[in-house]
């Protein structure tokens, strides 16, 4: 049995994690931020930062607390590398390379990326990754930072078929709650504003799917663009008066923005499941926790296709997600050393380590 402590610090939310043998989570403490940065419409990292100085060894301690186990029980410890808020993963990185001195355990540096990917899996009880008939797998990765679909086989090969250009899924429904004057984040917010709402209501395009007629270049076929969906919520806001905007009004808008933002991740994300002839979908990440998304990929998976939604306390940042990943580098002997920094962008990503 190995003990896993995972810690992530990536954005706004500081979290601390014990997991047992990369499946079993015995405690998933976080401390949210939303309060502090609500005022500002989104995130500031030098806040972010300041919080996660402050938050962090109290989520530590609810964390081991919870899970009933010690430092000295801890296997390992591993943290959020990157991508994220440098500010904010400096803060996570340097609390977990003194946790791994002061009480001599080894250090792991997890991609945050691939720990969305694998936060499918927690607590799952099924045995996909060890199951060769359940490969290639299709993972589509949607959150505030990206919107990216990556092949995986079997031997932990990997390769992303395409990743947003501009805005992620995340950020298009953070932006369009700013543009409602409906608060932060906004990615809840407009699901619940949405219920009720007709989603035929407005038309809002589709980027980067050739529903306007332009031909759709080759290299983006697979790539998502949410830039053109916020532009046209602009105008949409800015022709509709005072007297226009009524309860109704809101809830037809945000329905059918909301739909737009599903429509183009659930269409491109089947269209690349039948060209790769994959054996499953794994949908994970913060924008994962939106019913609607969820709902369209359960009612529109083909048969002979599992699908893998990562469980909603599991789609948000997490410490879970880091320490179960983080068990695959342990078993491998996989381990950072201490001069290790963080990354802001995601590095391109040829093998998982969960394979």
């Amino acid at each position: 049995m190995s003990l896993i402590l995972g810690i992530e610090s990536s954005c706004d939310e500081t979290a601390c994690a014990v997991v047992r043998d990369g499946e079993t989570v015995l405690s998933n403490a976080v401390a949210s931020q939303i309060g502090k940065h609500a005022a500002h419409g989104g995130v500031v990292p030098e806040l972010a930062a300041r919080e996660h100085l402050t938050a962090l060894y109290p989520t530590l301690k609810e964390a081991l607390d919870t899970a009933q186990v010690t430092m000295q029980d801890v296997d390992a410890v591993a943290v959020t590398q990157g991508p994220g808020l440098m500010p904010a993963l400096l803060v996570g990185l340097n609390f977990a390379k003194g946790l791994a001195l002061g009480y001599g355990k080894p250090l792991i540096g997890v991609n945050h990326f691939l720990a969305h990917i694998y936060a499918a899996f927690l607590e799952s009880g099924n045995n996909v990754l060890t199951d060769p008939a359940a490969y290639p797998l299709l993972a589509l990765v949607v959150s505030g930072g990206h919107s990216s679909l990556m092949l995986i086989d079997h031997g932990g090969n990997a390769r992303q078929l395409g990743c947003t250009i501009d805005d992620a899924a995340g950020e298009a429904l953070d932006k369009a709650a700013k543009l409602l004057g409906l608060g932060y984040p906004g990615g809840p917010i407009i699901q619940r504003t949405a219920e009720g709402g007709n989603i035929h209501a407005y038309h809002f395009p589709r980027p980067l799917t050739g529903a306007a007629g332009k031909p759709l270049a080759p290299e983006n076929r697979y790539n998502f663009s949410f830039s053109g969906i916020k532009t046209a919520l602009l105008y949409h806001v800015r022709n509709t008066s005072e007297a226009e905007r009524t309860l109704a009004w809101l809830a037809d808008t945000a329905a059918s923005y909301q739909e737009a933002v599903v429509d183009v991740l659930v269409r491109k994300a089947l269209q690349a499941a039948k060209e790769f002839q994959v054996r499953g979908i794994v949908v994970s990440g913060g924008v994962a926790c939106n019913s609607a998304l969820r709902a369209r990929f359960e009612g529109k998976v083909p048969s002979g296709v599992s699908l893998h939604l990562a469980e909603r306390k599991f789609c948000t940042d997490n410490g879970a997600m880091v320490g179960g990943c983080g068990y695959h580098y342990f078993r491998k002997g996989l381990f950072a050393k201490m001069d290790i920094d963080s990354f802001a962008r995601l590095p391109q990503i040829t093998k998982v380590p969960f394979l």
